[in-house]
């Protein structure tokens, strides 16, 4: 029908006049309750009294309960069509307690209260009072707002959308239990890593709990079904200790059981030894470039953004040429670090007089050596000078120590002699560390990615304390050779501060399963576009004075805003994971709550075995170790030289 102004017209006349036959009807019957007194009053009338006789004829005023109830019906149909002006702020919980509390009154009235002279009055006065009552609350409740403005500031309840509830197993999966919200259920899921190969990023500010949800469950399990593994522990042995206890644990899971090995240069009575330079595993002059490199980016971290250019590249090429010339000379002997280190710091004509000796690295010493002959002294420095004395920092007996000798090989992922080799950094002397230990993870990488090895797992934790050079390489290609590529990094801005822009950027795009705790800024934003959006329902309310109206509609909003990822509580996750051919997820995305049993792993972590000490070692042993290593270096020179003026065709490339 037409909502035309006739229509409301005439809807108008009928509710007044049913509204005014409920009030007839009352009055009515206050005319019978006080039929006495009016008659002694003298205020009744005999035609009234005569058309009340015929009306009563039907039965409507045998009792009291019929008439009142006939009134009461008449108001509440007036009020059906009464439309007044819509006010927000008034609360229909407490208007419908009082309509019904007036509806109560009007028809419970006792009817004993007015068989006392007194309670007709009483009676007539409490009807008359729960009628105006229920006409009033009544008009109010036509005011009321049913569909009013959302209480849900934040629209958390638009932003819940469907997650994996399915347990997906596999060889080399990670399943975490999840509990997560829809509009306003509650469900239990399963977050599940079913591709690792594809690397994953565990982003998070301090606090977040990346290692305690994510990181510490990835060693868990990956032991738990056979993984070779390398982990690199920022706040030594806090993931050590944990990989090692589960390491024997689960004893069971493998058919050759794997060496555990750990590099720690703190407490070197739990650290192993082993030289990163290992002569064995560099094939050519690439791979010393490829270490030279990563020592020097390691210890010069500005430098990252600075590659390419001559105050940067030479210092490279000269370290390179140092490491070269001992992986050649008497077979590697002396191709350690600490040798490196020590030879570096020889005289410029001795040095460069020993280093042309090797014809491969003639290439990379010519510019230093012409640079020296023609007096350029000031240029030289710039090219060398930089290198000696970041090296120089490395200077250390502890460290000469520990990379000095050789008591396992790096290849982690060997079938025959598979290792769990655990790498600890120290927050305080992270910088000098961290170089070191990318050495180490530089050389780990090239090792374990190849074809025809055990399953791997690698494990970063705070990544960005270190430079690896090449991580992208190792995400994009690693996946055929089972290497699966953990990450944990606190923002986007601190990994693009240390690796710069560019390579952050690859690394962000290039992992297939991204778990953000809380994060802000860009990394916000990043992960929450990767996420996508969903339809979410969106309700508009318009009141003016006439009318009220509301329109419903649906749009696609972002399903996790940067602003819900700032505010994520520790333990509340939001991410995307990968699938696999051969096992398809279709809700990939998740925003979760991870479900750690906080009392188990209380318990689990108070029966952990400490790690095994592997030697007793004296201050003077570390000292001895440092001074043979300086004298090795002096003898090597002097012998070299000696044997240049012993051979008349080297006698030339001495340098006086």
């Amino acid at each position: 029908m037409m909502n035309t102004g006739e229509n409301q017209e005439g809807l108008k006349k009928i509710l007044d006049f049913t509204r005014l036959g409920s009030l007839v009807g009352l009055g009515i019957h206050t005319y019978l309750v006080v039929y006495a007194q009016l008659n002694a009053w003298g205020w009744i009338h005999e035609w009234i009294d005569f058309l009340l006789a015929q009306i009563g004829k039907t039965g409507l005023f045998e009792g009291t309960e019929r008439i009142r109830i006939l009134s009461l019906g008449l108001l509440w149909i007036s009020l059906l069509g009464a439309k007044g002006r819509k006010d927000p702020n008034l609360n229909w919980k407490r208007l419908m307690l009082w309509f019904l509390f007036w509806n109560m009154v009007f028809v419970l009235a006792e009817s004993g209260v007015r068989m006392m002279e007194w309670g007709k009055n009483v009676y007539l006065s409490g009807i008359w009072l729960a009628w105006i009552g229920v006409l009033t609350v009544g008009v109010k409740l036509s005011r009321v707002i049913l569909e009013g403005f959302s209480p849900e500031v934040f629209n958390h309840l638009n932003e819940t959308f469907p997650q994996e509830q399915r347990l997906l197993e596999n060889e080399y999966s990670v399943n975490l239990p999840t509990r997560f919200r829809v509009q306003k259920k509650v469900f239990s899921g399963w977050l599940n890593i079913i591709n690792p190969f594809r690397a994953t990023l565990v982003v998070g500010t301090p606090g977040a709990g990346k290692s305690y949800f994510v990181i510490r469950h990835i060693i868990t399990q990956h032991l738990s079904k056979g993984f070779s593994m390398f982990v690199y522990d920022f706040k030594y042995d806090d993931l050590s200790r944990i990989t090692y206890n589960h390491l024997i644990k689960n004893r069971e899971s493998y058919s050759i059981f794997p060496k555990f090995y750990t590099i720690n240069f703190d407490n070197l009575e739990t650290s192993h030894r082993c030289n990163p330079l290992e002569p064995s595993t560099m094939t050519d002059i690439t791979d010393a470039s490829e270490s030279s490199r990563t020592i020097m980016l390691g210890l010069n971290r500005e430098w990252i953004k600075k590659q390419g250019d001559f105050f940067v590249e030479s210092p490279i090429n000269f370290v390179t040429a140092v490491i070269w010339f001992l992986k050649k000379y008497r077979n590697g002997k002396f191709c350690t670090l600490p040798h490196v280190i020590e030879l570096m710091q020889v005289e410029y004509p001795k040095l460069f007089s020993v280093l042309r000796t090797e014809p491969e690295i003639e290439v990379l010493i010519n510019p230093f050596v012409s640079a020296f002959l023609h007096g350029a002294a000031e240029q030289l420095e710039g090219q060398i000078a930089s290198a000696k004395i970041t090296m120089a920092r490395l200077a250390s007996p502890q460290l000469y120590y520990v990379l000095s000798q050789s008591e396992f090989t790096l290849d982690l992922n060997n079938p025959t002699e598979p290792k769990v080799i655990c790498m600890g950094n120290n927050p305080q002397k992270q910088q000098v560390y961290g170089a070191v230990l990318s050495l180490y993870i530089s050389r780990i990488t090239k090792l374990v990615n190849r074809k025809n090895c055990l399953k791997s797992s690698l494990i970063f934790d705070e990544f960005p304390t270190i430079y690896f050079n090449g991580i992208d390489s190792l995400i994009a290609t690693a996946r055929s050779n089972k290497v699966a590529t953990t990450l944990g990094v606190q923002d986007y801005s601190q990994l693009k501060k240390d690796y710069g822009r560019e390579q952050a950027e690859v690394i962000m795009n290039t992992v297939g399963n991204i778990i953000s705790g809380q994060v802000l800024g860009d990394t916000a934003k990043q992960i929450s576009d990767r996420i996508g959006k969903i339809n979410q329902a969106r309700k508009s309310l318009s009141i003016n004075s006439g009318d009220t109206s509301v329109s419903h509609s649906t749009q696609l909003e972002l399903a996790v805003p940067p602003s819900t990822i700032s505010q994520l509580s520790s333990g509340q996750f939001v991410g995307i994971v990968a699938d696999d051919p051969t096992q398809k997820i279709e809700l990939k995305a998740f925003h979760c709550e991870i479900q750690n049993d906080h009392k188990a792993l209380s318990l689990e972590e108070k029966g952990y075995s400490p790690i095994p000490q592997v030697r007793k070692l004296s201050g003077e042993e570390v000292i001895e170790n440092y001074r043979r290593i300086k004298a090795e270096i002096r003898q090597l020179i002097d012998e070299e030289l000696e044997r240049m003026l012993d051979t008349p065709a080297l006698t030339g490339l001495m340098i006086d």
